[in-house]
């Protein structure tokens, strides 16, 4: 039986010919798997028969769209997750969906091998491999840009002597990746970092040197899942789509970082994520008025380390499932509506209400109506300090000098 192996396909030059150069290389035949996670553009039967006519004996496609945003976008916005505090890992959630499709399609069709087409210096070929060896321990991983010296030049070499239905081009500087969470950029002119980006790298936001009108929105959560806009039920998706749109029109969620990727490579990158970021910002905003204090301040701990987690590749990992056990519980009372306004490139939270929320008016409030003993203050501030004022005792005794 001739050996077969199953191909993440996106339908752009570099899958198209990788179909071929696969078979070429190792005589395997090829089945093409594509994804649909919010990326846009081509339809998914387009996509399916163009890798029928580069070659793939079997061409495998699925709408994950839903899937992707109630199973991994929705964890990540439970954990506010932004790498480097600014990049909410846009590509990063994606690979574990379309590596599970990838798994099914190879038990599916018979391959003991999958292929992606990540270079060897990016994190994707990390994502995808560690991915599928924690779902597949059986299977084994190629990456024909890595280890079959695919490159563009010879892509589009391929491609044209071959008259493969697809465009061949060098005219897109940029390589490009998104999805409905967001959309990341580099190469190019990017590469040199004094280069500011140019009005052409934007897709998902408009200039927010020159908004339209100030937005008002009115997001609802329950149990930290938006579930509702203006009044509006939302599934998921549907909240990420329309915030897409309200922010991006308003320029908000433009990123601009140099990276450290997990190969030890610095690189720019340049991001859009409005939906995201603004669902990032209040959800944060509404944990602030219903998490108690000291399980935020380690809530915030656990948000890095299950985003640095993610971003590496180890969505499959046992730390993984443990930190998503702890962030879960922490939603219990993450219920509520927060009111932003979206306005040249900001989204800024205006109004907050929660039945769940730890605000007490009585105890804040300065003026009538204050619920607050303050004649418990002195004596906490005693015991609070007592360790602080026995060491400074102490430094006197032994001439250790004044603090001052």
């Amino acid at each position: 039986m001739t050996e077969r192996i199953v191909l993440a396909y996106s339908g752009g030059l570099d899958t198209s010919v990788a179909i071929g150069w696969i078979h070429e290389a190792t005589g395997a035949e090829v089945v093409a798997m594509a994804v649909d996670v919010g990326q846009g553009g081509e339809d998914l039967e387009t996509i399916r028969q163009r890798a029928l006519d580069c070659g793939a004996v079997e061409a495998y496609v699925a709408d994950a769209r839903d899937e992707f945003a109630n199973e991994y976008c929705m964890p990540g916005l439970k954990a506010n997750t932004l790498y480097m505090d600014a990049y909410p890992n846009v590509s990063a959630l994606s690979r574990p969906v379309i590596v599970k499709h990838l798994v099914t399609a190879a038990r599916k069709f018979g391959a003991s091998t999958v292929a992606h087409g990540c270079t060897g210096k990016g994190n994707d070929q990390v994502r995808f491999e560690v991915g599928i060896t924690s779902l597949a321990p059986d299977m084994k991983c190629i990456a024909p840009v890595r280890d079959l010296a695919l490159t563009r030049e010879k892509a589009i070499e391929y491609a044209e002597r071959n008259e493969l239905p697809i465009v061949t081009t060098k005219s897109n500087p940029f390589s490009i990746d998104q999805n409905v969470w967001g959309r990341a950029v580099e190469t190019g002119f990017l590469e040199d970092i004094w280069n500011g980006p140019t009005k052409d790298v934007y897709d998902y936001t408009d200039d927010p040197t020159f908004p339209p009108p100030a937005d008002e929105v009115t997001i609802t959560f329950d149990k930290g899942i938006p579930v509702a806009i203006d009044g509006r039920d939302v599934t998921p998706l549907q909240a990420i789509e329309e915030l897409n749109q309200r922010a991006g029109a308003q320029g908000i969620g433009r990123i601009d970082i140099v990276e450290d990727r997990l190969v030890g490579i610095k690189s720019r990158e340049i991001y859009e994520a409005p939906g995201a970021m603004t669902l990032i910002a209040a959800h944060k905003e509404l944990e602030n008025i219903t998490l108690e204090r000291e399980q935020a301040r380690f809530k915030r701990m656990v948000d890095q380390r299950w985003t640095e987690v993610v971003y590496d590749g180890q969505w499959f990992s046992e730390l993984k499932g443990s930190l998503d056990a702890f962030i879960d519980d922490t939603q219990e009372y993450v219920s509520g509506e927060i009111r932003m306004e979206l306005h040249g490139g900001r989204a800024t939270v205006t109004g907050r209400r929660s039945e769940s929320s730890l605000y007490d008016f009585g105890l804040a409030t300065y003026d009538e109506g204050d619920t607050f003993d303050q004649s418990s203050a002195r004596g906490f501030i005693d015991i609070y300090g007592l360790s602080s004022k026995q060491a400074a005792a102490r430094d006197h005794k032994f001439d250790k000098g004044s603090r001052l």
